[in-house]
């Protein structure tokens, strides 16, 4: 019998590296074939040339206020600390930095997806299960996510209410109009129906309603009878139907907003098909007795419908003495932050202090 040749042994294929996907023309132009924008960790310096250019590279996020959210947090050695929304992890590694040693985050997010990918991130950073602890849902499951890990408050709880760059550069998402993919603005794509079917249940006053509520639209009318003349199940068709409706306003006001009227409903469908404002509203009301005497809450928010929640739950923490000290006015993004991030422009810091007293 002959031998086998060498580079043709089961071995060594099984070590052999796998070719990234191919694709046509000289440039990926797929968001699944675009291996840099899949793995930006990999090419620092493409990463780079982009943070320098005042831009978000594709793929990743970058953290908003985190110079003010760690001091607000003021994360020390041996504390027990919530991230209900880890995302990528910006704020979580900065976090995790402070809690050495003894320390432990507990990182929550609804998106299977990036969980995931966020989890092995963070591991291949030497942080162990000891320190770091992932979970797969959404903050208004946080007295369970204690009850589960035998915890009976936590020391500070941040919450960064705005959806990831990740989630809105991967137009399979469809979390985004600048990229045709699916309707589907879920957070979770295991859970609920996509926006394309929550829209064939809605009613054309609901919609309004909802509209009206989510986006601070002045046009919801018309944008809701454009929506439901259609029925769209893929952010083109919803972009083109809000679009055409839209050019029967006059042209300095349509030039005047521009496609701010899209992103908004786009954002309130979002809110709508997530149940955000009702997952806040439980996150709130847990909020007190998940703190420990004299603990930390920082929310970033990202919408007036979030921070006017925010708002009135610390106003009557204050008033009912459950919170010592809140946010009187939020915190904004340094011109700084601005000029590097523009994605930061809408976020509002708001903190509170857990009162002394059990």
């Amino acid at each position: 019998m002959e031998n086998q040749p060498a580079n043709t042994s089961p071995d060594n294929a099984a070590t052999k590296p796998k070719r990234r996907v191919r694709y046509s023309g000289t440039h990926p132009r797929k968001f699944s074939e675009k291996y840099k924008e899949l793995n930006p960790e990999k090419y620092p310096d493409t990463v780079a040339k982009v943070l320098a250019s005042g831009k978000t590279p594709a793929g990743m996020h970058r953290p908003i206020m985190v110079d003010e959210v760690l001091r607000i947090l003021n994360p020390l050695p041996g504390e027990i600390i919530i991230d209900c929304t880890l995302g990528y992890g910006g704020h979580a590694t900065e976090i995790l930095k402070r809690l050495r040693p003894g320390g432990k985050l507990i990182g929550l997010d609804a998106d299977p997806l990036e969980i995931t990918r966020t989890e092995e991130r963070l591991r291949t950073a030497g942080h162990t299960k000891a320190e770091f602890i992932a979970r797969n849902t959404n903050f208004a499951a946080l007295p369970k996510v204690f009850a589960e890990l035998e915890i009976q408050a936590a020391d500070a709880i941040f919450a960064d209410l705005g959806v990831s760059s990740m989630q809105l550069d991967d137009p399979q998402r469809g979390f985004t109009f600048k990229n045709d993919g699916p309707l589907d603005l879920r957070l979770n794509p295991n859970k609920g129906l996509p926006a394309a079917e929550w829209l064939k249940r809605v009613s054309h006053d609901k919609l309004i309603e909802i509209l009206r509520e989510n986006s601070d639209e002045r046009h919801v009318d018309l944008l809701a009878d454009a929506i439901l003349a259609v029925w769209p199940t893929t952010t083109q068709q919803l972009r083109d139907a809000l679009t055409h409706a839209l050019k029967s306003l006059p042209r300095a006001m349509r030039e005047r907003e521009g496609d701010a009227p899209v992103r908004r409903t786009f954002q309130a469908l979002r809110i709508a098909v997530n149940d955000e404002f009702g997952v806040l509203e439980n996150l709130l009301r847990v909020l007190p007795q998940s703190l420990k005497p004299n603990g930390r809450v920082a929310i970033l928010t990202f919408h007036s419908g979030e921070d006017r929640r925010v708002k009135r739950s610390c106003q009557e923490g204050k008033r009912s003495g459950i919170y010592t000290a809140i946010a009187d006015e939020p915190l904004r993004p340094t011109p700084e932050e601005l000029r590097a991030n523009p994605r930061s422009s809408s976020a509002k810091l708001r903190w509170a202090v857990r009162s002394p007293l059990n």
